[in-house]
């Protein structure tokens, strides 16, 4: 196995875990909605169809940020070690899903519950937007500068250095914001298609969820095609070799429309992707009886995102640009880890099949008894 393999075997894997996390977060998308429910029953079957699910977007966050950090670490550095504002808000946001989670009707909650489930709202709102904010730096870039020389410098060895305001200012780039709320929305829209499939209750509530997929997708199908819209006219970097062994690195206009024609694999998942989505949205909400928009919104949310992933890291592109200095902007080959560390981690690698079919397996146990008002009213084992 080449260093260059290597390298795009764990771009190709980090590609996957953002799928999984963009697919995952129907959870937040879910507690999004609490603040409009107007009766507790609503309330408390939204909380415990999430409820079930909550830990599985966490941890793929968390194992996101591992791989990440153990595969390209100049990246998980210069990212969340620079954006420090940016990452400590899309944390503690989470922080505050669990304490809530946990809480949220234990015995001896001064607080009451509608306080909990404000925390939760903000969860879903603040992780949808920020995550997205987050992900739209690899195409927009950020404001950063590298310097591996400073690896010698006693009183200061930092290799990546970032602007004062350490994240904030990407949360207010609008074009940044694009995505954000597209991932809120269609964070929203799965969430209902998921408690279709997950919660049995009286009709009225299954035709609110089916309005909700409407409104919802129709909102993020808006952003999405803007955002899409931007990207596929905008600029990036490619790293060029001048043949004597020296890189320098150019802008590219239409950089990633360019990546889309040339890596045909990646423009095709982008359309089967897209077209996954679109169907399992319209199945949800104009079908008499559809409980499946989730499958067919998941597996394309997660094509949709790889494809993504693929044009901003593939293709002599630069995933991360730098907006201060185009020479400081990473690319899988010059943040990636050695040759021994990223081989050592593909054997282990190995076991991610079995995890996702532990997952899988567990999923379809916890899913295999549909929620209902029934089941909330009689048992105190409930979130």
């Amino acid at each position: 196995m080449t260093l260059e393999l290597l390298q795009n075997y764990w771009w190709l894997l980090a590609s996957v875990l953002g799928g999984l996390l963009v697919f995952l977060l129907f959870v937040q998308g879910g507690q999004s909605m609490l603040l409009g429910c107007h009766d507790n029953m609503s309330r408390d079957l939204i909380v415990n169809s999430m409820g079930r699910k909550w830990e599985l977007t966490f941890t793929t966050l968390v194992v996101f940020g591992g791989a990440m950090f153990a595969s390209f670490p100049l990246f998980y550095s210069t990212s969340f070690g620079g954006a420090y504002w940016l990452w400590m808000l899309i944390l503690f946001s989470f922080i505050l899903q669990a304490v809530s989670y946990e809480y949220r009707n234990k015995m001896g909650n001064v607080y009451g519950t509608r306080t909990y489930d404000s925390f939760l709202f903000i969860n879903g709102c603040v992780g949808c937007i920020l995550l997205g904010v987050a992900v739209s730096m690899f195409f927009f870039g950020a404001h950063f500068t590298v310097s591996k020389g400073n690896l010698l410098d006693n009183s200061s060895p930092v290799i990546s250095s970032w602007v004062s305001t350490h994240g904030f200012e990407a949360i207010f780039n609008w074009k940044n914001l694009i995505l954000g709320v597209a991932v809120l929305f269609l964070a929203r829209t799965q969430a209902a298609m998921y408690m279709m499939n997950n919660i049995t209750a009286d009709q009225g509530f299954f035709d609110g969820l089916k309005r909700r997929v409407l409104v919802n997708g129709g909102i993020f199908v808006v952003f999405f095609l803007w955002f899409m819209a931007m990207l596929l006219t905008s600029d990036g970097y490619t790293v060029v070799s001048d043949g004597t062994g020296t890189l320098t690195v150019e802008q590219t206009r239409f950089k990633y429309f360019h990546n889309y024609t040339e890596m045909w694999w990646a423009g095709l998942s982008l359309l089967i992707g897209v077209v996954s989505v679109l169907y399992g949205i319209g199945r949800s909400a104009f079908a008499k009886h559809c409980t499946g928009g989730i499958w067919y919104g998941g597996m394309g949310t997660l094509l949709v995102v790889c494809s993504m992933f693929w044009v901003a890291g593939y293709g002599d592109t630069a995933f991360y640009p730098s907006l201060e200095d185009p020479m400081s902007s990473l690319t899988i080959r010059n943040s990636s880890s050695s040759k021994f560390t990223l081989e050592v981690m593909s054997y282990v690698s190995v076991l991610v099949p079995f995890v996702a079919a532990y997952i899988w397996y567990v999923w379809r146990s916890m899913d295999r008894k549909k929620l209902t008002p029934a089941e909330i009213s009689s048992t105190d084992h409930k979130y």
